[in-house]
C-alpha cells in the first residue's frame, strides 16, 4: 500500500511533473526558516530538516525522494542526465512541438579532442540554460549527474566515448571548464544547475571477460591513484563542484560507496570538499552492491548503515529507504548521520533556489524560447568540426566540389542518425547524417545504401550496391567504424581491429586507385595502420560520435569549410595490445604483461600518438619568452604564497609560444606543453601533459601567440606513498608532439613535498555474507596482485 506521500510521488512522476516547488508564499513552511532567503543556505537546510519525522527523513534519501506533503515539500527527483545535452531517464520531452527536443553536442571524447576549453563552457551554457527551461515547465530536475570524469585508461571501455581522454591533466582542465558552465560562477546568488563528478574512483570496466562493473575490486597503487585516477575528481573540488557519485567498484578492497577513507579522509578532510551544499549520491543501486556481491557487510542493513557513515548522502534507488529502519532500530546508525546528509541535500537546493520565489530568479525565467536556438545550434556543428581529428592526408583534402564531380558514400555510418549520438542523449533538433549534409554539396552524390559490410555483419548479401557507386562516383568515401552496439555502458570491447568485411569493402574502394577517404566513427580509438599504411587510401579522419550535426560538420572538413584542428585525445594502440595486457590490471607503468598505459608510459610504438594531429597546413613554433636554466627548489617553493594550503597550485611560469602558419590555409592550431626529463622516482614518463591551448584562425603566413601558464604541478612527480614531490634533475618543456620547439632547464637543491597524501587505514577486509563464500568469483585476467 502506498503512503500518502509515495501516492502523490506516484501521481506526479506519472504526469511527468518532475520539478515542482515548494510554495513558500502561502504554503506550511511560509514562516519557517526555510523560507526565509535572507538566511544561510545551512540555516535555512537544518530547519526544514528538524521538522522531519525520521520516517520522512529516511524516505529522503532516495533520488526519488518522495517529498513530505504535509508540510508541503513536492517529489524530487535528484537523477537527471546532461552529459551533451539534456537527456533522460527522468526529463520528459513532449511527443512534438515545444518541449520535444534540445541541443544535442558531441560526446565528450570528441569534445575534448577540441582542446578548446573555452568551447566547453559555451557548450556548458547551452546545457544548463535548456535545464533551467525544461525544469521551469516541470520536466527535469536540477541536479544532473554529468561529467563521466574517469581516464580513459583503456580502449577497450565501453564508457570510454563518455570522457574527454586518456590524459588526467587533460580531463582536470576540461572538467573545470564544464562545471564553470554548468554551475555558473561561485559568486552568483543561485547557481545555474548542479553537476555531479563521477565515477569516484577507479571505473572504467563494464564486463569485460567476466569482470563485472558491480563485483570488481580494483588493484591500485597509492602512486597511481594520486597521480592518474584521482587528478581529475580533485579538480573538480577546485571547481567547487556540487555533488560526487561513488562507483560500484571497489578499491584495494572497499566498496567506494561504503571508504570513509576516499569520502571522508581524501574528498572532505583533504581537499576541503566541505561546504554545507556538497553531497555524494551512489551510482544507481551500488549502495545494495555493499552487501552483495561485493560482501563487504554482512547484512542489508550493516550495508546501508555502512555507506551513509562513510559520506554517502544519497541512494540512486531505494535500498536506503527499505533498509535504514531495521538499521535504526539495531543502532548501526543514528539520527545525527542521516541529518547530515539531508542538511547537504536541501542546502543544495537552497543555493539553485528551490524555496525562493520566481520573480526572483532569473534563471527561473527561462522558457522554450531558450532552447535550440540559432546560436545553440551553430555551437554544436562548431564543436564537432573543432574536435575531429586529420590522420592522414596524401592531398586530396580539402575537397574541391563542383557540379561536375560526383561522390560516392559507403559503410554503416554514411546515413547515420541516432548513431551519431552515441550514449546518454536526448531528442536533438535534427539528425544531420553525412548523407544529409552531403546532398546540400553542389555534387551528384552516389550512395550505396544499407548496411554493406558493416560492424557485426559478415554477410556479403547486401553488397551488390557497391560496385554501381564505384563506377559512377569520382571521389569514394566510406563513413564507419564502431557504434553503440560495440562500445557502451555494461558493454567493453573485446577487440580494437575493423572487422574483415570493413577492410574488405575499404580494399575494394582503394583498390580502384580514385581518391578514398576514410572517417572513422566511435569513442574507443580503432587499430587504423591497414589503412594509414595503404597508399591508395587517400585520407583518414576520426569524427567520434559528432551529435546532432555531426554529418555536416564532418562535410564542413572534407570541403575544406573548417579547416582541422582536433588532436587525438587517446592512444591508437596497435591491434595486438589485447592480448598483451589484460583490462584488470590497473598499473599504469610497463611491468610484467603490461606494455605501459597511455601515452606517458606505452612501451610499444602506438600506431597514432596522443595529440597526433594534422592540418590543411603547416605550422612552426618558437618559445619566445625563455626560462631561466637552472631553478632552486627552494626559492620556488619559499615564494610561493599556497592556495588552500596546495603548493601544487603556485605558479611556476608563463610561457609565451609564437606559431606561425608556414602555408596558405587559415587554420586553428592546439599548442600542446609537455614536461619530460630525469627527475623523481624511476621509471620516467616519456612526456607528461601540462598545459594546452587553441588558438583561432591563423592566416597563412601569420603568426600568433600561444600562453601556457604553468604550476609547480607542472613539474611535480608522485612517490610511492602518493606524495606529490618537486625534484631535482634536468626538465624540459616541449612544444607539440614533434617537438616543434623545446626548452631545457634543471630544478636544483634538497627534493620539496608539496602535498604530503594522507595514507588509508590498515584494516581494509569486508565481513563477507555467510553462505556465498567463493559464490561471486571475477572472470578472465582478475588475478591481480592484491595492492
Amino acid at each position: 500500500m502506498l503512503t500518502p506521500n509515495r501516492s502523490l510521488q506516484a501521481l506526479l512522476f506519472a504526469t511527468g511533473a518532475y520539478a515542482l516547488f515548494p510554495d513558500c508564499t502561502n504554503g506550511p513552511l511560509k514562516n519557517e526558516t526555510i523560507c526565509n532567503a535572507s538566511a544561510s543556505p545551512i540555516d535555512r537546510a537544518k530547519s526544514l530538516v528538524a521538522l522531519y519525522t525520521l520516517e520522512e527523513k529516511i524516505n529522503a534519501t532516495s533520488s526519488g525522494s518522495p517529498g513530505v506533503a504535509r508540510l508541503g515539500i513536492p517529489p524530487y527527483q535528484w537523477w537527471n542526465e546532461g552529459l551533451h545535452g539534456i537527456a533522460g531517464p527522468y526529463t520528459n520531452f513532449s511527443t512534438q512541438g515545444e518541449y520535444s527536443y534540445s541541443t544535442s553536442f558531441p560526446q565528450p571524447i570528441l569534445m575534448g579532442a577540441a582542446f578548446d576549453d573555452a568551447l566547453i563552457t559555451e557548450v556548458a551554457k547551452v546545457i544548463s540554460t535548456e535545464a533551467r527551461a525544461f525544469n521551469n515547465a516541470n520536466r527535469t530536475g536540477l541536479d544532473f549527474w554529468t561529467p563521466n570524469i574517469n581516464p580513459f585508461r583503456d580502449p577497450r571501455w565501453g564508457r570510454g566515448q563518455e570522457t574527454p581522454g586518456e590524459d588526467s591533466y587533460h580531463l582536470s582542465s576540461y572538467v573545470q571548464a564544464l562545471i564553470h558552465g554548468l554551475q555558473g560562477d561561485a559568486t552568483d546568488p543561485y547557481k545555474r544547475v548542479v553537476a555531479t563528478c563521477k565515477h569516484y574512483v577507479g571505473y572504467d570496466i563494464e564486463d569485460w571477460n567476466g569482470n563485472l562493473r558491480y563485483q570488481n575490486d580494483v588493484q591500485i597503487s597509492q602512486q597511481d591513484l594520486v597521480e592518474y585516477y584521482l587528478v581529475p575528481f580533485q579538480a573538480c573540488v577546485n571547481a567547487n563542484v556540487g555533488a560526487f557519485m561513488c562507483s560500484y567498484n571497489a578499491v584495494n578492497g572497499v566498496p567506494t560507496c561504503a571508504d570513509p577513507y576516499l569520502l571522508q579522509t581524501v574528498l572532505r578532510e583533504h581537499w576541503g570538499w566541505t561546504n554545507e551544499e556538497q553531497w555524494v549520491t551512489s551510482d544507481c543501486d551500488a549502495v545494495q552492491n555493499i552487501f552483495l556481491p561485493h560482501e563487504w557487510s554482512a547484512t542489508r542493513e550493516q550495508a546501508v548503515a555502512d555507506s551513509l557513515i562513510a559520506g554517502t548522502d544519497i541512494d540512486c534507488g531505494t535500498y536506503m529507504q527499505e533498509h535504514l529502519p531495521g538499521a535504526f532500530a539495531q543502532g548501526l546508525v543514528n539520527e545525527t548521520v542521516i541529518d547530515q546528509a539531508l542538511i547537504r541535500q536541501y542546502s543544495s537546493l537552497v543555493r539553485l533556489g528551490w524555496f525562493d520565489s520566481a520573480e526572483s530568479q532569473p534563471y527561473r525565467q527561462l522558457g522554450w524560447n531558450t532552447v535550440a536556438t540559432n546560436a545553440s545550434q551553430a555551437l554544436a556543428r562548431k564543436a564537432a568540426a573543432e574536435g575531429i581529428v586529420l590522420l592522414k592526408n596524401d592531398g586530396v583534402l580539402p575537397l574541391s566540389l563542383d557540379s561536375s564531380i560526383s561522390l560516392g558514400l559507403f559503410g554503416d555510418w554514411a546515413n547515420a542518425t541516432t548513431q551519431l549520438l552515441g550514449n546518454y542523449a536526448g531528442v536533438g533538433t535534427y539528425l544531420h547524417s553525412p548523407l544529409y549534409a552531403a546532398q546540400q554539396l553542389n555534387v551528384t552524390i552516389n550512395y550505396a545504401g544499407g548496411n554493406p559490410g558493416g560492424q557485426g555483419d559478415p554477410t556479403t548479401n547486401g553488397w551488390s550496391s557497391i560496385k554501381p557507386a564505384i563506377v559512377t562516383s569520382d571521389v569514394l568515401m566510406y563513413i564507419g567504424g564502431i557504434d553503440n552496439s560495440a562500445e557502451e555502458e555494461g558493454h567493453d570491447r573485446t577487440s580494437l581491429q575493423w572487422t574483415g568485411a570493413q577492410l574488405d569493402i575499404i580494399g575494394q574502394l582503394a583498390d580502384t586507385g580514385k581518391p578514398t577517404i576514410v572517417v572513422v566513427m566511435g569513442g574507443g580509438q580503432i587499430d587504423s595502420s591497414i589503412l594509414a599504411n595503404n597508399p591508395n587510401v587517400s585520407a583518414i579522419l576520426w569524427a567520434g560520435y559528432p551529435g546532432q550535426d555531426g554529418g555536416s560538420a564532418i562535410m564542413d572538413i572534407i570541403t575544406g569549410k573548417s579547416a582541422p584542428a582536433g588532436r587525438l585525445p587517446q592512444t591508437q594502440y596497435p591491434s595486438n595490445y589485447i592480448s598483451q595486457v589484460p583490462m584488470t590490471d590497473m598499473a599504469l607503468r610497463p611491468g610484467k604483461n603490461n606494455p605501459g598505459r597511455t601515452y606517458k608510459w606505452y612501451n610499444g610504438t602506438a600506431v597514432y600518438e596522443f595529440g597526433f594531429g594534422m592540418h590543411y597546413t603547416n605550422f612552426s613554433a618558437n618559445i619566445t619568452s625563455q626560462l631561466q636554466q637552472s631553478y632552486t627548489i627552494s626559492d620556488l617553493v619559499s615564494s610561493c604564497n599556497a592556495t588552500g594550503g596546495f603548493l601544487e597550485r603556485c605558479p611556476f611560469t608563463s610561457v609565451e609560444i609564437d606559431v606561425s602558419n608556414t602555408g596558405t590555409t587559415t587554420s586553428d592550431y592546439v599548442t600542446l606543453g609537455y614536461i619530460a626529463g630525469t627527475f623523481g622516482p624511476a621509471p620516467y614518463p616519456k612526456s607528461s601533459l601540462v598545459a594546452y591551448t587553441r588558438i583561432f584562425n591563423i592566416a597563412g603566413g601569420a603568426s600568433d601567440t600561444a600562453t601556457l601558464n604553468l604550476t609547480l604541478a607542472s613539474l611535480a612527480r608522485v612517490d610511492e606513498m602518493g606524495n606529490k614531490v618537486l625534484y631535482p634533475g634536468d626538465y624540459s618543456l616541449m612544444i607539440d608532439n614533434g617537438p616543434l620547439a623545446s626548452v631545457n632547464f634543471t630544478l636544483k637543491g634538497q627534493q620539496a613535498v608539496l602535498d604530503v597524501w594522507p595514507q588509508p587505514p590498515a584494516n581494509r577486509t569486508g565481513k563477507g555474507v555467510s553462505g556465498f563464500e567463493g559464490y561471486f568469483v571475477a572472470g578472465f585476467g582478475s588475478e591481480q596482485e592484491v595492492v
